[in-house]
């Protein structure tokens, strides 16, 4: 058993450690370097304090994975941030671009109980602002596919800004000035592979992305 509670910033590292395990993607340290915007030989040394405390471990190949404590805290750090999200977005009236980035201000200073008083009183949802799933709720996006994947004439629903995505503000701003927000019709009008572009058509109006955003934009066809 753990004995002294995670900082702020290895609660940062175990969520990002919790999604990329959900999505099926190896975690190794230069990935996460990219994703959370630091050096890697930050990554490294934070990397190591997290084994000695018992919240990851390397397996064969060198890849991070979350021991069970770890696992269990990453989870109830997502949630706390992605109910956050809701509290700001529904209550504070704070921009869906921006509600991310101002959680992290503040997620770290809310104990259980607050997070679970938040759970009640937004009526326990089961996706963050961006679609991404609370824990448990997995299941919600399991058939979705990334934009980028998508070929041209067909229409789809957006249902979720994945939260490497999130961590992109531009992205977010750019979304949600377009009316790209999840539960959004778009029909995919044309792919350009020679520039990596997508052009969306929605509500008669084309809107373009580039293929490194529209990865992060998963759907459901329609």
């Amino acid at each position: 058993m753990i004995e002294n509670s995670p900082t702020p910033t290895i609660e940062d590292y175990l969520m990002v450690i919790y999604v990329m395990q959900r999505d099926g993607k190896d975690v190794i340290s230069a990935r996460m370097a990219e994703w959370m915007g630091v050096s890697a030989p930050t990554v490294s040394v934070t990397i190591k304090r997290m084994i000695r405390d018992g919240w990851i471990y390397l397996d064969e190949r060198q890849h991070i994975l979350l021991t069970p404590e770890g696992h269990a805290k990453g989870a109830a750090v997502l949630r706390r941030h992605m109910l956050s999200e809701h509290l700001l977005s529904r209550v504070l009236g704070v921009p869906w671009s921006a509600v991310h980035e101002e959680v992290g201000r503040l997620e770290h200073t809310l104990s259980d109980m607050t997070t679970e008083r938040m759970a009640a009183v937004l009526n326990e949802p089961v996706a963050c602002p961006h679609g991404n799933p609370l824990p448990g709720n997995e299941a919600l996006v399991g058939d979705l596919i990334a934009l980028s994947d998508i070929a041209a004439g067909t229409g789809c629903t957006i249902v979720r800004i994945d939260e490497e995505g999130e961590e992109n503000t531009q992205l977010l701003a750019y979304l949600e000035r377009c009316g790209l927000l999840p539960g959004t019709r778009v029909v995919v009008r044309e792919v350009m592979p020679f520039n990596q572009t997508i052009t969306l058509s929605r509500d008669d109006q084309d809107i373009v992305l580039g293929f490194a955003a529209a990865q992060h934009i998963h759907v459901r066809r329609s």
